[in-house]
């Protein structure tokens, strides 16, 4: 009888010392590890998996997780572990699918190179890769089949990257996005000339409200057969002949590019840049105005005066140079922008 109580007392502190174990943390690790757990791995296989990455003690602790929870669905993909953890954490996490992923966060008015910039940082995919990628206008050749590049479709957005994602899957969700936006606007217009309108407009104004106005004063050029004079174009153009310094010169504002608006009328060849939703609907509805011309006001709020003449244009350039020269003498000098 005795040796029965202590069999049954034995057998209560083992089971006791397993669930204590199932929620101890632990942590078998040096340094983070990575876990990538392919589709169609089986519980066994993900134990191993884990007890070999040093994530947990043991297999046996995953599967008695596992055997306690049959119906739950665990999720393959990448994990990261740092810290120390118990194997319900781990379980947990496996459960809600809680993979690793980088987040590259695109603005409006980005381009490719400045988009090729921002993933090289991450480390995930190299910036050349990248632009390469973004080369391959067969993604939206249904949509514009004259397209030589990706350059505003990439639609501006925040995107879930991993380590294995690839250049041109990440071109490939950023254009999914652009065709899901350009869905919303309902637009009928051909699509080549609004995107590259609406890329200028990003570039010139973040303000909402000026988009609509900015986009009247190009339209109202291009009517009456005047160059854009829009410095993003010439600095773009720079770019792709990769000798921009980082500010506009006089030798960018001349340079025969066709993508530079000082020197071509009309519209360039194709976007510059990834316009946003707004910036789209206001290449699709211009306000209707007699402005041809704008420059940033002094007042350092980023809006900006517009102008009919070419002498009321004068006038407020005149003025924020006379703002601009107060900057300068303070130390704060920024530079003059060219309509």
């Amino acid at each position: 009888m005795k040796l029965w109580r202590l069999g049954l007392a034995l057998l209560v502190l083992a089971a006791a010392a397993s669930v204590f174990s199932l929620g101890a943390p632990y942590r078998g690790f040096a340094a983070d590890v990575f876990v990538d757990i392919p589709v169609g791995t089986r519980s066994a296989g993900v134990a191993d998996m884990l007890a070999e990455a040093g994530v947990l003690r043991s297999r046996w602790e995953f599967l008695a997780v596992r055997a306690l929870r049959p119906k739950a669905k665990l999720q393959a993909g990448e994990y990261l572990f740092r810290e120390a953890a118990s194997p319900w954490d781990v379980f947990r996490r496996l459960e809600a699918g809680d993979v690793f992923y980088y987040e590259l966060t695109v603005p409006e008015g980005n381009n490719s190179f400045d988009i090729a910039a921002a993933v090289g940082k991450l480390g995930a995919i190299r910036p050349e890769d990248f632009l390469e990628a973004s080369r391959d206008s067969s993604l939206i050749r249904d949509l514009v089949p004259d397209a030589a590049t990706l350059e505003g479709y990439l639609f501006p957005d925040t995107y879930r990257v991993t380590r294995h994602t690839t250049a041109a899957q990440l071109c490939k969700k950023m254009t999914d996005r652009f065709r899901a936006a350009w869905a919303k606007l309902g637009a009928n217009e051909a699509v080549h000339p609004v995107v590259t309108m609406a890329s200028l407009v990003e570039k010139e104004t973040g303000r909402d409200g000026e988009r609509p106005v900015i986009a009247s004063v190009f339209q109202n050029r291009i009517a009456r057969g005047m160059p854009l004079d829009c410095d993003p174009t010439a600095i773009y153009a720079a770019l792709l002949e990769r000798r921009y310094l980082g500010r506009l010169t006089r030798f960018d504002l001349e340079r025969k590019n066709r993508y530079n608006t000082y020197q071509y009328t009309g519209l360039p060849p194709g976007p510059i840049a990834s316009p946003g939703l707004a910036a789209l609907d206001a290449a699709l509805h211009p306000a209707k105005t007699q402005y041809f011309y704008f420059v940033v006001k002094p007042d350092g709020s980023g809006t900006h005066t517009f102008s009919e003449t070419l002498d009321a244009h004068s006038v407020a350039v005149a003025r924020y140079r006379r703002a601009n020269l107060k900057r300068n003498q303070a130390g704060a000098a920024k530079p003059v922008p060219r309509r």
